[in-house]
């Protein structure tokens, strides 16, 4: 739940450098006023970030499971 967490500020804060607007997050102003162009490119960046936090988190547990399991 943490990752997910700190995924999303840290999307919201990397979108907002890159663009200098706020991320167009569903039921947001943003969020209307987005191209389809800014929506798209929104949505696969945040799909790679969390794909890449799932990824660094199964690996952090299997590493604790595998400590735990000696």
């Amino acid at each position: 739940m943490g990752a997910g967490m700190l995924g999303s500020k840290l999307i919201d804060k990397v979108w907002q450098g890159f663009t200098g607007n706020a991320a167009p997050r569903k039921g947001s102003e943003e969020a209307a006023e987005a191209s389809m162009r800014q929506a798209l490119a929104f949505a696969v960046f945040s799909a790679a970030v969390a794909a890449i936090l799932q990824v660094l988190a199964e690996r952090g547990t299997n590493k604790a499971i595998s400590r735990f399991s000696k």
